[in-house]
């Protein structure tokens, strides 16, 4: 079996460096065959060479494309299209993989009906984290995490498939098709996002079959410039617009009222009481943050889904079409090693139907 691992990077030469090692030093099982394909997503900076050294130090296991148009999700897209492993694996460039993260996955897909796996994001702190960081929020600086016990995703488990650390058989990417470009870190704004939600809740669509494990970590560097209440708002902001354009092509099977769900309404309104009515020296600095974000939540769910697709200049205008479905992957091919017979190929909480996020 062949994993071909992903990893978009834009200008982030040491970080991406890092990211490879520590798939090159992570213990590999016997039967995988595992490779790195890196995406310069319109690098400048001195990515190339770096992966130059590392591609001499480990012959053939590292390649490096470029893709010129910008953003995350063309840049996945590119790194599929280009690879031919069984499994795709995907991480971000600000992320070390732990040392058991190929043995977990090897042993995950014994199971010949299982799609995809996912599993938690570790934060790693330069500093102590600041009281004012709230729990409910601290996907903005990359740490998830879905509880200690392996779950099958779906209606009774309501984290999603994140991105980030995701591992997905390349026949169900044929099936579910691409990332969507329209959403996800790209040219008109890096803190777009809900490229994952949107991956999440088609595969789900599909009846693809996925479990979360919690053994499956991945190690995220946080960056200090991410450790402010300014990055938290404009962060909240965008995925807001994020999901506001995602809500055209997939609506909430919940109540709306002007064009957003109905209880992003409640809790910004119950926030906004709270902030009025509570002097900040007697909030803890956590919860009145919460707060003020779920107003930034609303704000840029409307945006969205009211204003910015209808911008006369829209970038969203070109970028909100369906994904494009996959070419047809070429045929199996049946061939008989050793005596054993098998099959030969090429090889975006808040989606989940019936259940908003917290």
């Amino acid at each position: 079996m062949r994993l071909d691992v992903l990893v978009p990077t834009l200008n982030r030469a040491p970080l991406v460096e890092r990211a490879v090692r520590s798939v090159l030093r992570a213990q590999q099982p016997y039967g995988l065959v595992v490779h790195v394909t890196v995406i310069c997503n319109r690098c400048t900076d001195d990515t190339v060479d770096r992966l130059a050294v590392l591609q001499q130090e480990t012959p053939g296991r590292i390649a490096v494309i470029h893709e010129r148009r910008r953003g995350k999700s063309r840049a996945l897209n590119a790194g599929f299209a280009a690879t031919t492993g069984d499994l795709v694996g995907m991480i971000d460039d600000d992320e070390e993989v732990d040392s058991q993260w190929l043995i977990r996955i090897a042993a995950a897909f014994t199971d010949r009906s299982l799609d995809f796996v996912g599993g938690p994001y570790v934060a790693v702190w330069n500093a102590r984290s600041p009281k004012w960081v709230p729990e409910d929020y601290l996907a903005v600086i990359g740490d998830a995490d879905g509880g200690p016990e392996p779950r099958e995703y779906g209606p009774e488990f309501h984290p999603m498939l994140k991105g980030g650390n995701a591992v997905i058989r390349r026949s169900t990417l044929y099936r579910v098709g691409p990332y969507a470009e329209y959403l996800g870190p790209g040219t008109y704004s890096r803190l777009f996002s809900c490229e994952d939600e949107e991956m999440h809740w088609r595969l789900m669509q599909h009846g693809a079959r996925g479990r979360y494990l919690p053994d499956l970590v991945v190690y995220h560097h946080v960056s200090p410039s991410r450790v402010t209440p300014e990055y938290f708002r404009r962060w909240c902001f965008w995925r807001g617009v994020s999901r506001g354009l995602m809500d055209r092509r997939h609506p909430l099977p919940v109540r709306y009222l002007a064009g957003v769900p109905r209880f992003l309404c409640g809790r910004a309104l119950t926030s906004l009481v709270r902030l009025a009515s509570t002097p900040a020296s007697r909030r803890d600095p956590a919860s009145r943050m919460a707060d003020e974000l779920r107003l930034w939540d609303l704000a840029g769910y409307w945006y969205g889904r009211h204003v910015y697709t209808l911008a006369r200049f829209s970038p969203v205008q070109s970028r909100r079409k369906a994904p494009t479905p996959w070419p047809a992957p070429p045929p199996a091919e049946v061939v008989t090693t050793a005596g054993l017979e098998g099959v030969i190929g090429p090889d975006d909480d808040f989606l989940i139907p019936g259940k908003p996020a917290a």
